[in-house]
């Protein structure tokens, strides 16, 4: 079996509670979803083995942190890979998922993302009720919408957009949403702000 992989890096995990772990990146091509604001370019990709894969990530033995992340890498992975990874690689496996899709048993940590407040985010319903990390892109929507899920800790990251007053303003909603609601922490897309993948 092959999987269409969009990219494989290593660079500094950019958000939420794994900010700045030195981490390998496998890129899934494709996503079931179609939000406005996305910002990869995840629709392109290369057929690779699961050794293959492997291969790749272990140039970088000393990450501590192999994230799953596409597009929406849910459509792609099972069991078998990620046993093969947690045995072949040593790392602590992690993913983000927009949690329209189970997930496969052996993921050590889940970032949910839900989508379904945004057009286009709203095509499949999320499915996912636990996770270890919630992170959600805020654009202002009722976070009451999110208390059913079960979740360790809890994200608000503002959404990115090229306009930099809409982005200036996006970033001062969501602090305000943060100092109104603290239950949940304020995240940042530090790789942005570092210059890095």
């Amino acid at each position: 079996m092959t999987y269409t992989i969009n990219e494989i890096f290593y660079s500094l995990q950019g958000e939420g509670y794994n900010t700045g772990t030195a981490s390998v990146f496998v890129r899934l091509s494709g996503c079931n979803l179609r939000c406005s604001f996305c910002d990869t370019l995840h629709q392109q990709g290369t057929a690779m083995s699961l050794q293959q894969i492997v291969d790749t990530i272990n140039r970088w033995p000393q990450a501590p942190l192999l994230v799953l992340t596409g597009g929406e890498p849910s459509l792609w992975i099972d069991a078998e890979m990620i046993a093969t990874l947690k045995q072949c690689t040593g790392k602590t496996i992690a993913i983000e998922t927009n949690g329209t899709r189970p997930l496969p048993a052996g993921i050590d940590w889940v970032t949910l993302s839900p989508k379904g407040a945004y057009a286009g985010g709203d095509l499949f319903p999320t499915v996912l009720t636990s996770c270890d990390e919630l992170k959600v892109v805020y654009t202002g929507q009722d976070l009451s919408q999110y208390d059913h899920i079960k979740a360790s800790h809890r994200f608000l990251q503002p959404c990115f957009v090229d306009d930099p007053v809409e982005r200036q303003a996006n970033l001062e909603s969501c602090v305000q949403a943060v100092l109104q609601h603290p239950q949940w922490r304020l995240s940042l897309q530090t790789h942005r702000l570092l210059g890095i993948r």
